[in-house]
Order: structure tokens, then C-alpha cells, then sequence
């Protein structure tokens, strides 16, 4: 008979999922997780990673088109949406198998199906709408002294904003069109919505961006959202802010939306497509978390520093657990759940210091506190900025149009927060999330010697320029 008992059991299998299994085994723990679609979850198979692929290819696409712009020739550019797609869809496979590869080698027996908690410690698992993987426990009752939900996301579905999968799209069909659309209206400008945008105008579609609130991006800080969006309409990106989009009508091969902006005045948009990215929700139905009495919270599962809901033996990571809905945030909160269980007494994350990354072109990256939240608590603050015009490798690339801002506490020098928009960002920002683990003062990044020709030189002229002494502008 096939085991039905184990000390862990975890309810999905997305990066914080699988994370959290690999840690648990590690930690000597008989671990089982549970899926019911792919291996990896949403962000292995259609989120994070296959949108970097599709992101990628309309990056190629773009430098050839501007080859000679680095003395070169490419003749005739063109691309082929099939291939496009396929190409990120093998990488997505590509991670895919790489889970299974981790659970078989970390020993953790994954069960095919879709799971309900009948009580604390106790799962029954049905069969689910995809096929099992080779080796894979099928439907049975389970148990465990610990079960950790890591369900994941989906879109948000708005009233009147229905998707239909073939006018209006969430990021499933966005991922895998048949053909790049004419033109497309993206309704909110969050990271999801601003990498397609980026990524479909890149490919030749007139694009337009509807956001309700007063900016895009509106997490992010404002001079750098500032600097994005003035950056995305010299590309042809129409954007309009502070209004809601309240109608969509269907035609044969498009989409008639009316924009209001709140105050009587109405307009209408035609697109062949849209994208409907006003955000996720959490998987929390279903599970049978009412019946258990489990404390949710705006649509969000509680829990405390050690991920424990207020269910005894019954623990949330990941997006089920709030925000921010970050694959990496949900990572580390699987690594602390177990090592928590194992009374490893591991330090509960700070939210503060999860960067956040959007790879529309061009990157936009941060950590902390944005200048407007600074000043909001009052704090006393120095800010620093650098141009991407400012470093020589910058310019050599041909990326010279970017920003690096930096906020610090005037009189502690602790840094307080990062905000880079530019070209490779994604990768600098993790720079200023060490400082900021490692409680870095001024001082010490002033002293940090950088590499030259980099990028990350404008790190540390950023910091000299919160204190008067910028050396290269």
C-alpha cells in the first residue's frame, strides 16, 4: 500500500510549495506535497518564468531592429508568434521537469489531485482535472501532524470585465496568442499588466494602458513611475490614469470600452484585444478552511511570524497569506514555516526589505520605503539620484536612459528604501536588499568600492549624491 501518512504535507506545488517541501525533507521530515494542475504552479508554467521567455525574445526582437545603431546590419527582421510561444513554453517544460527532478531527489512524494482539509491533520485528496505524473500518489485519504497551504493565485475578475479567451484575455491567453493582435487595451498597470504592454507594443501592436488610480505602477515610487510612464509613451504606449474602464462591448473580432474618469466625462477605446490585469486573488476556497474556523482577512489567510494560522498544525505561505504576491517572498516564507516547526526559531521575513521587479523595458526595481511613504511617516531624509547618463557602461550599451534613487534617514544613515528604472535594474537591486539585511550604513556604501566599466557604479554614486559628493554628473 502506498503511504498515506507523513509529518508535512504541503497543498500546491508553486515555488513557495515546492520550496518548502525541498527545506522540510532536508530537515528530515516525511514530506508529501499536493498538486492538481503542473508541477511548479502558476509562476513555473505561466507566470514569472514563460513571461521572461516572451519578454526575452521581443528584447532580441527590438536590438536587431536597431542594429545599426551598433554599427551592425541584420537585413530584414521579422519574428513568428508560433515560435515565440513555443520557445516559452519549452522553458516553462524546461522548469517544469525540474521540479519533479527535485522532489524524486529531495525523496518527496508528491500526490495527484485536488485536496480538502476534513479536519486539522487529516486530507482527502480527489482526482484532479490533469493528468498524474509518473510515480505520483493518486486520490486517498491523507494525514499529516502538519499541513502547509501554499495554493497560489489567480486573476481578478471584475464585474463587466468578464474574460472570454478569446476578446478579453487574463495572462493565460495573453502568454499564448495565435497571432499578435492590431491593436490592445490593458486594463491596469501593475507589473503584470506593464509587461505585456511592453512586451506587445515591442512586437508592433498599438497599445493602451487604462490605470484608476492617479499612476502607473502605483507601488512604486513616483518619480520613478514618472520616469517609466514618460518612457513607455515615447515608445507609443497610450496611457490614461485616473480613470475605469465601466463597459466592454463584444464584436466580431474586437473590443469597444467605455473609460470613465469619474468626474461625467466618457469616452470610448477600440482594440482587438484585451488583457484584463487588475490584479490576483488568493486560492483560499474550497479547502474547507471555513468549517475549520481558519481566520482570513481581505481574501488572505492570517498568520503570525511562524506562518501559523490560528488553527493549530495548520500553516499558509505565499500568496494565500497576503501580500505581496511575490514567488520569492513565498520561498522564503516556506524555508521559515518548516525550520519554525523543526523549533529552529528562524527570523519571521520583513516585508520592508522583499524587493520588488517588473521587466517591462525599461526594468523597474525597488526595495523599502518610496520617498512619498518617507515623508508620510515623517521621517528626516536625504535623497540621492543618479542618471544611467552619468556611466560610462551605460552608455556603451546603448541603455542610457535610467535612474537610480536612493532615501536615507538623515540623522541614522540607515538606508531606508531603493528605486531603480533602467535597463538590467532587476539584477542591481539585490545590491541594496543586502545592504538593507545587513543594516549598511552611508558610511559603508561610500566606502564600498565598485567595479568599473558596471552598472552598479550609479549604486554608489546614487548614495554619494544623498550627501553632496556625486563624482560623474
Amino acid at each position: 500500500m502506498a503511504e498515506t501518512s507523513f509529518d508535512i504535507i504541503i497543498i500546491g506545488s508553486g515555488p513557495g510549495g515546492y520550496v518548502c517541501a525541498i527545506r522540510a525533507a532536508q530537515l528530515g521530515f516525511r514530506t508529501a506535497i499536493i498538486e492538481r494542475d503542473y508541477l511548479g504552479g502558476i509562476c513555473l508554467n505561466w507566470g514569472c518564468i514563460p513571461t521572461k521567455a516572451l519578454l526575452r525574445s521581443a528584447e532580441i526582437f527590438h536590438y536587431l531592429q536597431h542594429a545599426n545603431d551598433y554599427g551592425l546590419s541584420a537585413g530584414t527582421v521579422s519574428y513568428d508568434p508560433a515560435a515565440v510561444v513555443k520557445r516559452s513554453r519549452v522553458v516553462a517544460k524546461r522548469l517544469n521537469d525540474g521540479v519533479g527532478f527535485l522532489m524524486t531527489k529531495n525523496k518527496v512524494a508528491v500526490i495527484w489531485g485536488e485536496a480538502s482539509i476534513d479536519a486539522p491533520g487529516k486530507i482527502t485528496v480527489k482526482a484532479g482535472k490533469s493528468e498524474a505524473p509518473k510515480g505520483a500518489l493518486g486520490p486517498s485519504a491523507y494525514q499529516a501532524k502538519h499541513i502547509i497551504v501554499a495554493t497560489g493565485a489567480r486573476p481578478r475578475v471584475l464585474p463587466g470585465l468578464e474574460p472570454d479567451k478569446k476578446l478579453i484575455w487574463t495572462y493565460f491567453e495573453a502568454m499564448v496568442p495565435d497571432r499578435v493582435p492590431k491593436s490592445l487595451l490593458v486594463v491596469g498597470s501593475g507589473a503584470i499588466g506593464i509587461e505585456f504592454a511592453s512586451f506587445y507594443r515591442t512586437l508592433g501592436a498599438e497599445v493602451t494602458v487604462v490605470e484608476v488610480l492617479p499612476q502607473i505602477l502605483p507601488a512604486e515610487d513616483t518619480e520613478i513611475a514618472a520616469f517609466a510612464r514618460k518612457s513607455f509613451e515615447k515608445q507609443g504606449i497610450k496611457i490614461f490614469t485616473g480613470v475605469k474602464v465601466t463597459k466592454l462591448d463584444k464584436k466580431a473580432d474586437g473590443v469597444t470600452a467605455t473609460i470613465d474618469d469619474g468626474e461625467g466625462a466618457t469616452q470610448t477605446l477600440s482594440a482587438e484585444r484585451v488583457i484584463s490585469a487588475v490584479g490576483v486573488v488568493g486560492n483560499i476556497e474550497n479547502l474547507g478552511l471555513e468549517k475549520l474556523g481558519v481566520k482570513t482577512e481581505r481574501g488572505a489567510i492570517v498568520i503570525d511570524g511562524a506562518c501559523r494560522t490560528n488553527v493549530p498544525g495548520l500553516y499558509a505561505i505565499g500568496d494565500v497569506a497576503g501580500p505581496p504576491l511575490l514567488a520569492h517572498k513565498a520561498e522564503h516564507e516556506g524555508v521559515i514555516c518548516v525550520e519554525a516547526i523543526k523549533g529552529l526559531d528562524p527570523h519571521p521575513i520583513d516585508k520592508r526589505l522583499i524587493p520588488g521587479c517588473t521587466y517591462c523595458s525599461p526594468q523597474i526595481a525597488s526595495v523599502g520605503l518610496t520617498e512619498q511613504a518617507a515623508k508620510e511617516q515623517k521621517l528626516n531624509i536625504r535623497v540621492g539620484r543618479f542618471p544611467f547618463i552619468g556611466n560610462g557602461k551605460a552608455i556603451a550599451l546603448g541603455e542610457d536612459q535610467g535612474l537610480v534613487k536612493v532615501i536615507f534617514d538623515k540623522e541614522t544613515g540607515q538606508l531606508l528604501g531603493a528605486h531603480m528604472v533602467g535597463a538590467e535594474v532587476t539584477e542591481l537591486i539585490q545590491g541594496y536588499v543586502v545592504a538593507m539585511n545587513l543594516e549598511t550604513t552611508e558610511a559603508e556604501l561610500m566606502h564600498t568600492v565598485f567595479p568599473h566599466p558596471t552598472l552598479s557604479e550609479m549604486m554608489g554614486e546614487a548614495v554619494l549624491d544623498a550627501y553632496g559628493r556625486a563624482l560623474n554628473i
